[in-house]
């Protein structure tokens, strides 16, 4: 118990430092943005978002899950270190090459040069993420993630501080271009300076890397299709228009989880991977992740279902009606995905990829069936709608194979996740209420109070839960723990 108890402690500190990486890149990059959209034009921005997601797009097709492979593994000699780093050189190289070969014609196609310039330098950052020291991977079988922010903050910096100074010069989308290449050329550098290990091409453990890699390329292909069928549908049975408030309602609705489930997400792998080294059961580590993520996401999910119509007319005014109905549905459906997440990095470090394969590949099929029922007749609406039901399908699933993974009953898994659940359907209640009360010609007066509403109540009724049930040592207790090491320490 002791040990389970160091590698539950380890993966909520290493989730805590990916947290912070992910809000410091966040800020960075929205002062940089606030600066460059007086600078730049939105033609700049365009090109840039058009290529860059043409080359996310080949990169995305050539995922192999080598840091993942090496982090699995129970003691890692140096020929696994030197063939995952060579396979991820040969991974670079690869979506480079694509890359290049495609600038002329995707440029011809979209009828700009310009593009041919963007790609051939937005083909570059792939190469120079497999050329890294993967000796940094150490950072996260040791969950040293503390390394890992230095290793994506810095470098994220000096690029916005290296793009802003060529804006200030010369004010094009020249200026976007010098700061990719100096984030990631840094980035790169940092880890051959913050780790002392010393890559050699090699290829004499690709036994032991290429079945999980293989795996881990057919599981990301998966995820890709299922991710762009949306807007790939959306865009060819309606509009432009249609696709671009889906796009921003979608976008809006995942905030708790790219924000919050994705980091945990992160050191959760690097925790049950450490759990599966040394023997430690992990399901104990799983259940508590699993409540802490309930407690924080759960209220972030339907606060923002719950708040979607004030919230898009005072961010977004008026034609934006349409993202209401986006919001309201995906925000809840996103919530099912706290399960699905943590539970497919839990078979993930166990290797089981081959049924994660299926269960996507599954849920992209469901999910593109119902895309082309719905959207006909609902639009945007109809393609939330069939994204949600697909999405709570597929981590149902995925969740109900982890818990029988782990010979966990349907009771033992309610009772870590029963106090936040009864707490939300309370805030529910309570936010409905206050919205009976408030008129809805002032939205940020109805928006504040809503808000205002559901923090108090949930916090509230999560802490009265808490005590009642006999404060257990559960999500809670680590968060009142957090709060009392942050209060002494200032």
């Amino acid at each position: 118990m002791p040990t389970t108890r160091s590698v539950l402690a380890r993966t909520v500190r290493g989730a805590g430092w990916v947290i912070a990486w992910r809000l410091g890149m966040r800020v960075l990059g929205l002062i940089s943005t606030l600066i460059l959209v007086r600078l730049l034009v939105p033609a700049d921005f365009g090109l840039l978002a058009l290529a860059a997601s043409f080359a996310q797009t080949i990169d995305g097709m050539m995922i192999l899950g080598t840091e993942e492979a090496v982090i699995r593994q129970t003691a890692p000699d140096r020929a696994v270190y030197d063939t995952a780093w060579t396979l991820n050189v040969i991974r670079g190289l690869t979506v480079t090459a694509i890359v290049l070969a495609s600038a002329v014609p995707v440029a011809s196609f979209f009828g700009d040069r310009r593009l041919v310039l963007v790609l051939m330098v937005i083909s570059l950052p792939p190469l120079f993420d497999g050329l890294s020291n993967i000796g940094t991977v150490d950072f996260r079988r040791e969950m040293q993630f503390q390394k890992e922010f230095a290793i994506m903050v810095l470098p994220k910096f000096f690029g916005i501080v290296a793009t802003l100074t060529a804006a200030f010069i010369h004010p094009s989308y020249t200026a976007l271009l010098y700061g990719i290449i100096t984030s990631q050329g840094l980035r790169s550098v940092m880890s051959y300076v913050m780790h002392p290990f010393r890559p050699r091409f090699s290829l004499r453990a690709w036994r032991g890397l290429v079945g999980y890699s293989v795996w881990t390329w057919l599981l990301s292909l998966a995820i890709l299709l299922r991710n762009r069928s949306d807007t790939l549908l959306l865009g060819r049975l309606t509009n432009s228009t249609s696709v671009g408030v889906y796009s921003v309602g979608a976008e809006i609705a995942a905030l708790p989880t790219s924000e919050l489930v994705e980091p945990l997400c992160r050191a959760s792998f690097a925790g049950f991977a450490a759990a599966n080294r040394e023997g430690v059961l992990v399901t104990e580590t799983f259940l508590r992740l699993l409540s802490f993520a309930v407690l924080v996401t759960l209220p972030a999910g339907l606060g923002l279902s719950l708040v979607a119509a004030p919230l898009v007319r005072l961010a977004f005014g008026p034609g934006w009606d349409a993202a209401v109905p986006v919001l309201r549905v995906l925000s809840v459906a996103g919530v099912m995905s706290v399960f699905g997440q943590i539970s497919l990095h839990l078979m993930s470090a166990h290797s089981l990829l081959g049924r994660l394969t299926a269960v996507a590949l599954t849920g992209a099929a469901l999910r593109i069936v119902l895309l082309l029922a719905l959207i006909p007749g609902f639009g945007v609406a109809g393609a939330a709608w069939a994204a949600a039901i697909a999405t709570c399908a597929e981590q149902g699933v995925t969740t109900v194979m982890a818990l029988r993974r782990l010979r966990v009953g349907a009771r033992a898994f309610l009772i870590h996740i029963v106090r936040p659940v009864v707490a939300a359907v309370v805030m529910t209640c309570a936010i409905l209420a206050a919205g009976l009360f408030v008129p809805g010609e002032n939205v940020v007066w109805l928006l504040t109070v809503e808000i205002a509403t559901g923090v108090i109540v949930y916090t509230l009724v999560s802490l009265m839960a808490w005590l009642v049930a006999g404060r257990p040592d559960g999500p809670e207790t680590e968060t009142l723990r957090a709060i009392h090491r942050a209060v002494v320490r200032t």
